[in-house]
């Protein structure tokens, strides 16, 4: 074919369809498979982002539009600042705020009740490349966390986030569910649950 040459066309008839997407993840897994088949390798997938002063609705629309439960909230330069779950759109905190406050729903941002980064728990790459999944769920459970953060050393930069591990993933690829039972992990959060 000729450098210059069009391609051929053709006119589509009745009964087209559109290719669906797969998953991520799709195939399954066991306790004993590698940690790194269950992870949200980042440099495969965009990582899905929203800002603080992003209004919950318009979190939430991300989220569905965009097909995840999770979004990670960055600054201008961009640099995380926290995340946020579709369990924190509705959660105590949002109802807690709108009591304290006196506020409707509507006027919560991201930035209101996201779980800021000093909270977010982390595992390293190099830890997780000799892991199982049996060793995830494990640290899901001790931590009461839906996700932890994968995070690799940059060498002379800060820590990146290079992946995630999601609690719901894992039960897709399981085939089964995990039970968690939420951990305050400081003094600040054990506040926040009992209140």
């Amino acid at each position: 074919m000729s450098p210059e040459a069009a391609l051929p066309t053709r006119r589509l008839e009745g009964g087209a369809s559109i290719v669906q997407a797969k998953p991520w993840h799709t195939e399954p897994v066991s306790l004993d498979s590698p940690a790194v088949a269950v992870m949200t390798d980042l440099t495969q997938v965009k990582a899905a982002t929203t800002g603080p002063s992003t209004s919950l609705h318009h979190a939430e629309q991300q989220m569905i539009y965009q097909g995840v439960r999770m979004l990670f909230v960055v600054t201008e330069m961009p640099s995380l600042v926290g995340l946020i779950t579709t369990t924190d759109l509705r959660g105590d905190r949002a109802v807690r705020l709108v009591h304290e406050r006196g506020l409707h729903h509507d006027e919560l941002t991201v930035g209101d009740v996201m779980t800021q980064l000093a909270q977010l728990d982390a595992v390293e790459l190099d830890a997780l490349r000799t892991a199982t999944v049996r060793n995830l769920i494990a640290t899901l459970k001790r931590h009461g966390r839906n996700h932890l953060l994968v995070v690799e050393d940059g060498g002379t930069t800060p820590l990146r986030v290079r992946g995630v591990i999601s609690r719901a993933q894992i039960e897709r690829q399981l085939g089964t569910p995990i039970e968690l039972v939420e951990v305050a992990g400081s003094f600040a959060e054990l506040r926040q649950m009992l209140s």
